[in-house]
């Protein structure tokens, strides 16, 4: 297992518009070579190189980071069996760490123990947080078509 840092990053608010158009560029390739399984990148910097290739589902993980940070968001970059602490895990969920402390005893996620002190992979908490999101889709749409029946809506 990893055990990581997760540390934010945000772009100043004048770096966004570049991330906005190499997003924009990013996204014209591949949507114009498709079936491309690699990209070629060539970096201009003063140095005559080799085009770099690489595999096309980093480019399309490229193309949502410069998203995210093109939109003001901090992002960070988690391997899915990166160990995270409770208190990483909280700040991840946004929750306390009180209530991720109540998730975990609840078997809501699954996590181990290493001496006295809980840790939880990345892909674990990333399944409860599918999960919870689903939870809250389906009781969105039953309110939603209550309302509906009511005529409330």
């Amino acid at each position: 297992m990893t055990k990581i840092d997760v540390r934010p990053v945000k772009l100043p608010d004048e770096k966004q518009e570049s991330a906005n158009q190499a997003l924009s560029r990013v996204r014209d390739y591949l949507a114009e070579h498709q079936d491309a399984s690699q990209v070629r990148v060539t970096v201009q910097d003063g140095v005559d190189r080799e085009p770099l290739v690489l595999p096309r589902e980093a480019v399309e993980l490229l193309a949502s980071l410069l998203a995210h940070l093109g939109a003001g968001r901090a992002v960070s970059i988690v391997p899915s069996d990166a160990e995270l602490t409770t208190q990483q895990a909280a700040d991840m969920l946004n929750v306390s760490r009180p209530f991720l402390i109540g998730l975990l005893d609840a078997e809501e996620i699954e996590y181990r123990t290493v001496g006295s002190h809980r840790r939880i992979t990345a892909s674990s908490l990333l399944e409860y947080q599918r999960r919870d999101d689903h939870r809250r889709r389906l009781v969105a749409d039953e309110l939603t078509q209550l309302g509906q029946e009511m005529g409330t809506i």
